[in-house]
């Protein structure tokens, strides 16, 4: 189909790889947390944008140039893993108060899962190595595969990113009464970033 190799098979890696918990979900949930619909749904153009980015990277050739160059994949792994810890530990030791890590303005938040999205090896690796395992080279169209596929991944991300900020949203307002609460998912999403930082610095 369009010279996709197996689609529906495709569609289901893309589905597997989004329910994956990573950095990408968290930032969903968390902007949906503090910016509530809007927030999680800026959020969500933010981990597209930074999905279409990769794929159409990896479409450049960018897949070579880091299977030749080893180097700057392990580069690109340990700025994720910095800027994740970073952003952990700037939630940890925030105080009441505080302007929180993730701004209430959805520009923010899209910035921000833009950049995670970005920064995340999972991401990197699959449109760097896996996403090309799909593209049938006997029947390859050219853009017009390559268009499909970023048409699927984008629709695909939408419905999951609309269906985790409602779910978010629903769960946060019956929270937001209690703020010590608030305070206590806040540091403990700190530290699961600061988590995903060392897992995949450490990552080989």
């Amino acid at each position: 189909m369009f010279g996709i190799a197996d689609y529906g098979a495709f569609v289901a890696a893309i589905l597997l790889f989004l329910a994956i918990p990573g950095p990408g979900n968290l930032a969903l949930i968390t902007s949906t947390g503090k910016g509530g619909i809007r927030g999680g749904l800026a959020a969500t153009l933010g981990v597209i944008a930074g999905d279409q980015v990769l794929m159409w990277m990896a479409v450049a050739g960018v897949a070579a140039l880091l299977a030749a160059y080893p180097a700057a994949f392990h580069a690109v792994q340990w700025l994720g893993a910095a800027y994740l810890a970073w952003l952990g530990f700037k939630m940890l030791t925030a105080k009441p108060g505080d302007v929180p890590v993730l701004h209430i303005e959805p520009r923010q938040y899209f910035k921000q899962a833009g950049l995670i999205t970005l920064l995340n090896p999972k991401a990197i690796v699959f449109y760097m190595a896996f996403f090309p395992l799909f593209v049938d080279p006997a029947h390859h169209q050219g853009l017009l595969t390559f268009g499909v596929m970023a048409a699927t991944i984008a629709v695909l991300t939408l419905a999951y990113g609309l269906g985790v900020v409602l779910l978010t949203h629903h769960l946060a307002e019956r929270m937001r009464a209690n703020p010590k609460i608030a305070s206590a998912l806040e540091k403990l999403a700190g530290m699961f970033l600061i988590g995903f930082g060392i897992k995949l610095a450490i990552a080989k």
